[in-house]
């Protein structure tokens, strides 16, 4: 999961929770959105954090050419 899935995430979480879509009375009465909502929200903030503490990582790693000269030539 990237930034960029947390983020649609994150829209999808906010657009269930404020009921800014208004979905058909079928799918209201099987699916509640607006706890939905506060999963896609919670999910989408956590995928953030982790694509951010990922790169963190990545970004500290540090590597060592060791050359050797030869004293011969």
């Amino acid at each position: 999961m990237g930034i960029g899935i947390g983020i649609f995430l994150i829209v999808l979480g906010l657009i269930g929770v404020t009921g800014a879509v208004t979905l058909p009375a079928a799918i209201q009465d099987n699916i509640a959105t607006d706890t939905l909502g506060w999963i896609f929200l919670i999910v989408g903030i956590v995928a953030i954090a982790l694509a951010l503490i990922m790169n963190q990582l990545r970004q500290k790693a540090t590597y060592v050419q060791e050359r050797r000269v030869d004293p011969l030539r």
